[in-house]
């Protein structure tokens, strides 16, 4: 076999791990009593609106961080400027929405409008281009969520067959060693005291805002380079799961909120972090003790690797042509490690774990000596025909 093969086989190794995934779902749930009943009305909510509706104003920012004006904001004020009425439609739909919703989420619809708008102006009436451009998002963004549901099963599956707190203890001692004989609790409890209840708030913000940055490179990857490069950050983002829930499997843990006998009594018990480890502690106990649960939903239980770490990772590879999305990103994901650890999701190692997984994930879907993205499909990124009408270049 040649190396182009070998590479191209590499590469594709995702798909196989979704089609044996997906063909051995049925046989596990039979094999483990698991009911097969899924929380679609969650799954389709939280990713194809929740997820979606974010991650455009974050695809939005980075846009304007990562190109020069005259090709983001220039051309979208020389439209407003040229036509009036537009100034005024908009002006009524801002008012609109800050009078029935709240601040942040007007502002999301706001901004979700105004982008998709822009891109069907900028498609210049060109319908087939409009549909190139939806497929090369839509596609993958489709697959990604398939491979997702999967990886939220079987991380259920591997609870069910596995003790998941069965390695905890051997990554608190890890922690002992990296942190100088503290624990990720006992600075948690640390920062409960001297900051208090709004910085937890804060990093609360901080850590569950973290995924729509994966939906924003999914956008920008499919906008700018097609739907090739879009399947392969998808497939990445997916290899890493797949990696994560072998690791899983091997050594099941689900973090220092586990681990710590206190937590419940002296963590926060206002934060959503709160209840939502509460709930994961009580379904892994229901599912490891072999009692029904009733349907497959978002929980996840692994601790090791840290997945809030190599996303956003792969995220900026993917990005990494624009340096200053990049530092953007860089900027957030630095202030995510201690949201991490002080809301006590993860051990310091999981960390440690999060980057080997994201730097495998894009070992074996990259390839240098591959051409990255074909270019042809840039509604953002250049747009030679309305140079004439917008001022782009």
């Amino acid at each position: 076999m040649s190396m182009r093969s070998t590479a191209k086989l590499r590469q594709d190794v995702h798909w196989l791990a979704t089609l044996l995934l997906a063909a051995g779902l049925v046989p596990a749930f039979l094999l483990l009593k698991l009911p097969f009943r899924f929380a679609w009305m969650n799954f389709l909510s939280s990713y194809w609106i929740s997820l979606t509706l974010q991650s455009i104003p974050v695809a939005v920012l980075l846009y304007l961080v990562g190109f020069p004006a005259r090709q983001t904001l220039g051309p979208l004020w020389d439209r407003y400027r040229g036509q009036k009425l537009r100034i005024v439609g908009l002006i009524v739909f801002v008012a609109l929405m800050v009078s029935v919703l709240t601040p942040v989420v007007a502002v999301i619809f706001i901004v979700a409008t105004v982008a998709l708008l822009e891109v069907v102006d900028r498609a210049r009436g060109d319908s087939a281009l409009l549909v190139r451009w939806l497929t090369a998002l839509v596609v993958p963004a489709a697959y990604l969520f398939v491979g997702l549901i999967l990886v939220f099963t079987y991380n259920d599956v591997i609870a069910a067959a596995r003790y998941t707190g069965a390695y905890d203890r051997a990554f608190l001692r890890m922690d002992s060693l990296l942190l100088l004989g503290k624990s990720v609790s006992g600075w948690s409890r640390y920062a409960a005291v001297h900051f208090g209840l709004p910085f937890f708030r804060f990093l609360e913000f901080i850590y569950f805002r973290m995924f729509p940055q994966i939906g924003a490179a999914l956008i920008i990857t499919a906008f700018c380079f097609g739907k090739r490069e879009a399947l392969r950050f998808a497939g990445t983002i997916l290899t890493a799961y797949y990696l994560a829930l072998v690791i899983f499997l091997i050594w099941p843990s689900m973090g220092p909120f586990f681990t710590c006998p206190a937590h419940f009594s002296e963590f926060p018990p206002s934060l959503v972090t709160y209840a939502a480890q509460k709930n994961f502690l009580v379904k892994a106990g229901l599912l490891w003790n072999h009692r029904p649960i009733f349907e497959i939903d978002t929980d996840f239980f692994i601790a090791f690797p840290c997945m809030h770490i190599a996303q956003p990772l792969i995220v900026m590879w993917f990005l990494r042509r624009w340096k200053g999305m990049v530092i953007c990103l860089a900027i957030y994901d630095l202030v995510l490690i201690p949201a991490i650890l002080l809301l006590e999701w993860h051990y310091a190692v999981d960390l440690i774990g999060g980057v080997l997984v994201a730097g495998l994930a894009i070992a074996l879907t990259y390839s240098s000596n591959e051409r990255q993205g074909s270019g042809q499909l840039k509604p953002v990124a250049a747009a030679p025909a309305e140079t004439s009408v917008t001022g782009r270049a």
